[in-house]
């Protein structure tokens, strides 16, 4: 039997390779809006990130979710991802 192979994304905070699974995805849609997706199947363009707060707040000072949805985006968004991030239970 063949193992099965895991999907690996890069987290745009850490910027460490870790499976699809452990990771949340942050996706941009077709309104501009900006939203955590927890199932992972959402349409719009993606962008991984751990599930902890200081890989969100790093991604925010290298500018990385910014480069990766292109698109500005401004505090107010950064803040309620955090507040999405909290409520899903972060590991830190």
């Amino acid at each position: 039997m063949s193992t099965r192979r895991i999907p690996l994304r890069k987290c745009i905070g850490c910027n460490e390779m870790k499976p699809k699974t452990e990771l949340i995805r942050v996706i941009r849609n077709a309104e501009g809006n900006v939203e955590l997706d927890g199932t992972g199947r959402k349409n719009g363009r993606g962008a991984y990130l751990c599930r902890n707060t200081a890989c969100l707040l790093k991604a925010e000072k290298n500018k990385g979710l910014e480069h990766s949805l292109k698109m500005a985006i401004p505090k107010e968004v950064y803040e309620a991802l955090e507040k999405e991030l909290n409520s899903l239970g972060s590991e830190e």
